[in-house]
């Protein structure tokens, strides 16, 4: 490509076209397509040694990576000599700390997973791939492995040589070296994983004495050697080719969408520095086309193209860029995380004049309603009652009429705990069956049968409403309630 006159696909004004879709059929082709046509895409043909270099970005990512460290020590609290967070599967139940989330309870999960990703997909409309660059685990993992490799072998430059280099004793013993440090990040992540499905000291001492059961081999296996192939050999190719938010998040975007963007007219045309001196030839961009934001890039994208499909909005290029730009005098932003339009000069809408902005708050709103009603309505103890049915009632020898109810008390605590049984609503009842305290089993659902009595003359309508509650002897707080009907002849 001549760096005097770079091709009209680097146009701002076309490729903002091309993404709100205002074009006429000519700009379709000169633009968009044309786009296409100069994406930088690597299919798995070369390998990318990205160049590391300090800035605000780089140290964001550092700082954001550490948001993982809770799934490796997660699985290691304890709480009340148990582990803290376990979810147990195969039992169906999920505990954390002192509740258990049982699978009646599993809406609640749904509701907290749609709120997740609905808030990517509103970030997204927003900054982009934010969470790509700097959340995302394959994103963390390839970082974390190629730090282990600059380490090891060097500079990106001493990585190419090596890779080049016929096999001897020291790149035998590097790449040994590299490749056990990858498998033990990869081993440990797979155990972790495992670690939250199972008791996790339990589970070291099953592997180490290989009496672990089939399901955490198969477990173990699958992440380990996901971890070790995703990280250490497809990287950015996970992203283009696997990852379906990857592949979508292009119409999540749009010509307001911040991203890192490359300031064509201040850039351009773009040459070396000792071109541009004065008194001397034509009057040149910002840009010296050192190729320094194509070096750092983990995907190896060259962002003064436009935007691409590779890029992941990690802002590396922008570190790279001001760095630069302080060395030779000029001011930083020549790639900064602006809009479409701002980097033509158009006006920006706030976010709360953007639709599909509004659109998504409206649905977090509703979701997180959903998830603050199901907090506050989740307790501790569960009560189901069940009314006989075969039959209705009954009539005593000395006329009063008494209905059958099976109570099912789930407790979702870790502990055993004693339950009082009470019923209201019903004038002149009397509850047979609830003398005694109910003795729930912890993690479980324990069952009864009482009965309420009521004389006949009290009874002024076939069928009455009647609550039943329940109420811890040990904590007055934990109690829960259910609506019935007694059944009672007609009158």
């Amino acid at each position: 490509m001549n760096s005097q006159q770079p091709p009209v696909t680097s146009s701002p004004e076309n490729i903002t076209k091309a993404v709100s879709g205002k074009t006429h059929e000519s700009d379709k082709v000169s633009g968009l397509y044309n786009e296409l046509d100069h994406w930088q895409l690597n299919t798995g043909d070369k390998i990318i040694h990205a160049k590391r270099m300090g800035g605000f970005f780089r140290n964001f990512k550092y700082f954001a990576a550490l948001t993982w460290l809770p799934f490796f020590f997660g699985p290691y609290l304890r709480w009340d000599g148990k582990q803290a967070i376990l979810l147990d599967i195969p039992a169906g139940q999920f505990h954390i700390f002192s509740l258990t989330i049982f699978p009646q309870d599993l809406w609640m999960l749904s509701l907290v997973l749609l709120f997740l990703a609905i808030t990517l997909f509103a970030v997204t409309s927003i900054a982009g791939r934010v969470f790509c660059g700097y959340f995302c685990f394959q994103t963390i993992w390839t970082d974390v492995y190629t730090w282990i490799e600059e380490k090891l072998e060097g500079s990106p430059t001493s990585r190419h040589k090596l890779d080049k280099a016929p096999w001897s004793i020291s790149k035998l013993r590097i790449k040994t070296i590299k490749h056990v440090l990858w498998l033990l990040v990869a081993l440990f992540t797979g155990v972790t994983f495992a670690a939250w499905f199972t008791d996790a000291y339990q589970l070291w001492h099953d592997y180490f004495t290989l009496n672990a059961h089939i399901e955490a081999w198969i477990v173990l296996g699958l992440f380990t050697g996901g971890t070790y192939l995703f990280a250490g050999f497809m990287r950015e190719q996970v992203c283009f080719w696997l990852c379906p938010y990857a592949r979508i998040q292009g119409v999540m975007t749009d010509p307001q969408t911040i991203m890192p963007s490359y300031d064509y007219k201040r850039g351009e045309p773009r040459g070396k520095i000792v071109k541009n001196v004065a008194g001397g030839g034509k009057k040149l961009g910002d840009c010296i086309d050192c190729f320094q934001c194509v070096a750092v890039c983990p995907t190896g994208v060259d962002i003064r193209k436009g935007q691409q499909e590779g890029c992941i909005t990690c802002g590396l290029c922008l570190d790279a860029c001001d760095s630069v730009m302080d060395k030779v005098g000029r001011s930083r932003g020549l790639i900064r995380y602006a809009s479409l339009d701002a980097i033509e000069g158009k006006p920006t809408r706030t976010l709360l004049r953007r639709p599909r902005v509004l659109i998504y708050l409206g649905i977090l709103s509703v979701v997180f309603a959903g998830i603050v009603y199901g907090l506050t309505h989740l307790g501790v103890l569960k009560l189901r009652v069940i009314h006989s049915r075969q039959p209705l009632f009954v009539q005593l020898s000395d006329g009063d009429i008494q209905n059958r109810y099976d109570i099912k008390v789930q407790n979702k605590t870790s502990n055993d705990m004693q339950v009082k049984i009470t019923a209201s609503g019903m004038p002149g009842h009397k509850l047979v069956g609830a003398e005694a305290p109910l003795l729930t089993r912890s993690n479980g659902i324990t069952t009864t049968a009482v009965y309420v009595r009521v004389p006949r003359d009290m009874i002024v309508q076939d069928t009455t409403p009647l609550e039943f509650r329940i109420e811890s002897l040990d904590h007055g707080e934990n109690s829960a309630s259910y609506q019935s009907v007694f059944v009672g002849p007609r009158n």
